[in-house]
């Protein structure tokens, strides 16, 4: 029986925007990052568990707290190990695969991830994702073993937050599944839904206000057109714009 867990690490770091996780899309009624992100995953039929792979640290605690508040699993790992936290998020509630995104990300592709999971698991796949939607949106499907792989075979570079990095410099050596998209949400090289910059997370509370009748499932299309009717918006943060990653 396969078990599909969202493996989210947490760590309240950033020198250009601290806790980022933390940080409210609603200030009025305190609905933070990492809110959305769980009432959004808790919607998905498909994800069995939510694990916060919480690093080391004093000014992380606030996030076993956090998980008691919100009644989700946690565990505590090692700091810069990014790889071997999720590795232990899977593990701490008997899971098979894990879910990936980043915990500074909110609004990632969820339309994808039914069809994901089941390709995911009908094809026999180590990997299952997609490409070309805007930085910050994107997901990953890994097999427990796929993770443990990567963090025997890579070095310290693959155990960082490139949790993935290992498999895409080796592709050769597992079976990856990249999933088409809508060519409308092809927009790697123009939109950023990141929050690494106090300016990208203006940009996201200004979506989640436009949008909030949504929550806490805001569709990628609603996002994009109310973005390009605010050329504003997108100005904000052009200077950051890094094209994300293509498969």
């Amino acid at each position: 029986m396969r078990k599909l867990v969202a493996s989210l690490a947490c760590r309240n770091d950033g020198t250009r925007l601290y806790g980022k996780p933390l940080q409210n899309l609603d200030i009025e009624n305190q609905v933070s990052i990492l809110d959305y992100i769980i009432d959004l995953i808790r919607t998905l039929p498909q994800i069995d568990e939510i694990v916060l792979g919480i690093s080391e640290g004093s000014a992380n605690r606030y996030y076993c707290d956090y998980a008691e508040k919100k009644k989700v699993k946690f565990i505590i790992g090692d700091q810069k190990d990014v790889l071997k936290r999720l590795i232990q998020c899977v593990e701490h509630v008997n899971g098979t695969d894990a879910f990936r995104i980043t915990t500074e990300s909110p609004f990632f592709y969820f339309e994808k991830i039914e069809e994901a999971w089941q390709k995911h698991v009908a094809n026999g796949n180590d990997l299952t994702s997609f490409s070309g939607v805007p930085d910050g949106c994107h997901f990953e499907i890994i097999t427990l073993e796929t993770l443990k792989k990567q963090h025997v075979l890579g070095d310290e570079r693959h155990r960082s937050e490139m949790c993935t990095r290992y498999l895409r410099e080796h592709r050769d050596k597992f079976k990856v599944e990249v999933l088409q998209i809508p060519d409308s949400l092809v927009r790697y090289n123009d939109i950023r839904l990141t929050v690494d910059y106090p300016e990208d997370l203006i940009i996201c509370r200004k979506i989640y206000d436009h949008l909030k009748d949504y929550a806490p499932r805001i569709p990628l299309a609603k996002i994009i057109d109310f973005l390009d009717s605010r050329p504003d918006l997108q100005a904000l943060v052009a200077p950051y714009v890094v094209a994300a990653w293509i498969y």
